[in-house]
């Protein structure tokens, strides 16, 4: 906003703001309760001849007082609203902390000349970073304690946290308002103190092998796209900037390989990328480029054995492995490795001394593939039973070792840590999350598949409290995401178990748009075809109802920021097929703010959703934003939660969306705007805050399904 403009808005707001809420928090009688009522100043923008009218872009102005005061206003709306449900909001509070074994240690990892592992104490909000010399019997070192750094805090977010090759330095970066803005600060583990550096914006950060000279990102203040790669040697109060990436699509990330013998920098944009490179052992060499950026390539890169192993959709957009002499990286010397499967999208390689594990997607189930670099590439993979669940990779810093460590969980099947020695095949369970009060016995999962409006199968997975009959009465719970080719696993949750247990089935809509079944199925929903994934959300509802899980009046739909957009475009679209929402720091203001370019994130993101500068994009963004789509018609209940501190999606999204749902929706139904006022994208950072605010959405949903206790 200009400031020109913000100066007259203050003091008319000042003067004609009207709330209608001013009930006391006291107030238990719902149906009398009215809620605030924003303002409307009109504000007319043109765009490709099209004039839009926005009565709420005020809220934007996040130091007007009167801003603040509206969303108070709401949350005390909210509170009040939700007071009958207090006790039931401390059951299930209850409940979820009881399912926690709140003194716990995770599994210790190998690095170097120590074992480190994180630790929770009861009562303790953020974990404790500790290691121990050589034996797990040694003394504990505590490395960083959360706890003491969120004193003084409402917030506090751990980002890097890297410890030098020789174990005595801990570069780490922390932020303590939610805004994912990172400061970084290196601690002696030998002796405590920190040293005199303290940066800011700081994201990726990367040892060399002299112990001495640190290599990091940085953001732009504006827009925080990740743009500018330094080399700093500890004691010297300056950093030499090596790249600086000027094109608005793209966003940089560093990291070091496995075999510790290159920092890799990657520039990154939806459709391209970049990756240059300089060894650890010499970084006063020069950053240099393994292939420039061209069309739609993108490549990503490890290495191993004066090889890099190239990971690139070059030939096959499901990607291939290609391998190139670290000597002359540039195309032209690439070698296949590993050919182009249509059904399999290779998400990500792991390179160790003897072997090559690809993570990949096959049918929408995540596979790990081990290759057996010595024996002319003999690969096998890990087997899974169940017909539904998440596997992934854990802290593997070890490169010269045959064994591999990963997670694996399910629905039903907490979070399980896993040793697999990838010579004899044999894997050992080394720690099973503990969930007091919890029987996998008496839950099931499934997995099935609604057909679409174009016949496309939409992969379901679900679960739920065996012994439930399908005769279309149960209250169910549908989450969907489906954006930036991100997939949605189905993992485990003990907070779960509290809808699970009240006869709720949960359900995962794996819809197009996310990455699930590979890159067509990314492309099938973005740009031009984004209206898919809304569309394979409702044919999934419906489904659901059709074969008897559910029914409209006991079916509400969850979605979190893109699935904010998800579930804010579907509600304007069908609300008569949902009994309830919640909308969490939901991107649902799509056109406005796709055209400031000022704000974060929005110019990379032209490769998601379109340019709306462009007229054919306007026009298609324009027919499904959620923001400028809302009509004069019944809707749903309805949550929507912000965070006053989000980065990602500004806090004026959901509060303009349910500022303007409020003046334009036909029914009586409730509709809460709650805002956090000390936290960002991810909500509150303490554990024991994170679960009240769960056992109030819980509690909105599970009254909205009929379930009073």
């Amino acid at each position: 906003m200009k400031k020109e403009l913000a100066s007259f808005i203050r003091p008319l707001l000042a003067l004609s703001i009207i709330f209608s809420f001013s009930l006391a928090m006291a107030q238990t009688n719902v149906e009398t309760l009215k809620p605030p009522v924003a303002k409307k100043i009109p504000k007319e923008d043109t765009t490709n001849g099209d004039k839009r009218v926005d009565n709420y872009f005020w809220l934007r102005e996040k130091t007007n007082a009167e801003v603040i005061k509206y969303l108070e206003a709401e949350n005390a709306y909210a509170a009040a609203f939700m007071k009958p449900t207090e006790g039931l909001q401390q059951t299930l509070y209850k409940e979820m902390v009881g399912h926690l074994k709140e003194t716990d240690v995770n599994v210790p990892y190998r690095e170097g000349n120590y074992f480190y592992y994180s630790r929770t104490e009861k009562g303790k909000q953020y974990s404790i970073y500790c290691r121990k010399r050589e034996r797990l019997t040694a003394p504990e070192e505590v490395v960083l304690d959360l706890n003491e750094l969120a004193k003084g805090h409402k917030y506090l977010g751990l980002g890097a946290y890297v410890v030098s090759d020789d174990g005595n330095l801990l570069a780490y970066t922390t932020d303590t308002t939610g805004y994912r803005q990172y400061t970084l600060q290196v601690k002696d583990l030998r002796t405590g103190q920190l040293a005199p550096e303290k940066i800011e914006r700081v994201g990726n950060v990367a040892w060399a092998t002299d112990n001495r000279t640190l290599f990091y990102t940085t953001e732009d203040a504006v827009t925080k796209r990740r743009d500018k790669f330094y080399r700093h040697v500890l004691g010297t109060d300056k950093s030499e900037l090596l790249f600086d990436e000027k094109d608005e699509l793209y966003d940089i990330t560093a990291r070091r390989s496995r075999d510790k013998q290159f920092v890799l920098l990657t520039s990154e944009s939806k459709l391209t990328s970049e990756v240059r490179y300089i060894p650890s052992a010499r970084p006063n060499d020069e950053l240099k480029v393994i292939e420039p950026r061209a069309g739609e390539h993108k490549y990503f890169v490890d290495h191993r054995n004066d090889l890099f192993y190239i990971r690139t959709n070059e030939g096959g957009k499901n990607y291939r492995i290609v391998i190139a002499p670290d000597s002359q990286p540039q195309k032209k010397n690439w070698k296949e490795f590993m050919a182009h499967r249509p059904a399999v999208k290779l998400d990500a390689i792991d390179l160790f001394a003897n072997y090559l594990v690809v993570s990949e997607y096959e049918k929408g189930l995540e596979q790990l593939e081990i290759i057996d670099l010595r024996a002319g590439g003999k690969r096998h993979r890990i087997e899974f039973s169940e017909p539904v669940y998440s596997t992934f990779l854990s802290n593997n810093r070890e490169f010269n070792t045959n064994t591999l460590r990963f997670n694996y969980q399910s629905l039903v099947t907490p979070n399980s840590t896993f040793d697999y020695d990838m010579a004899t095949r044999e894997r050992k369970l080394l720690k099973q999350t503990e969930v007091p009060g919890y029987d996998a016995a008496l839950y099931t999962s499934e997995r099935v598949f609604a057909t679409a409006s174009d016949g496309t199968r939409i992969p379901i997975s679900i679960v739920y409290k065996k012994g439930l009959k399908m005769d279309g009465k149960n209250p169910l719970l549908l989450y969907g995401y489906g954006s930036y080719g991100i997939s949605m696993t189905p993992n485990f949750s003990s907070n779960r178990l509290s809808l699970l247990d009240r006869g709720v089935i949960y359900a995962i809509a794996h819809i197009r748009g996310g990455g699930e079944m590979g890159e067509d199925w990314r492309e099938q929903g973005r740009m031009m075809f984004k209206k898919n994934t809304f569309t394979d959300f409702i044919s999934s509802a419906e489904y659901l109802i059709k074969q008897n899980y559910t029914n409209s009046q006991r079916l509400v739909i969850q979605g979190g920021s893109a699935g904010g957009l998800l579930v804010g475009a579907v509600v304007n679209m069908r609300p008569d097929l949902f009994k309830a929402v919640i909308a969490q720091v939901p991107f649902v203001d799509v056109i406005n703010t796709m055209l400031d370019a000022t704000l974060p994130l929005t110019t990379s993101e032209y490769l998601e959703w379109g340019n709306p500068n462009e007229p054919k994009a306007y026009a298609y963004i324009k027919s499904y934003s959620p923001y400028d789509n809302i009509k004069a018609q019944a809707y749903p209940a309805m949550l929507i939660r912000v965070s006053l501190n989000d980065s990602q999606v500004p806090y004026w999204e959901g509060a303009k969306f349910a500022a303007k749902l409020r003046a334009m929706k036909t029914d009586n139904n409730p509709l809460l705007l709650k805002t956090t006022m000390g936290a960002g994208h991810g909500g509150a950072s303490g554990r024991y805050d994170a679960l009240k605010d769960i056992a109030f959405d819980y509690a909105f949903m599970l009254t909205q399904m009929g379930i009073n206790q």
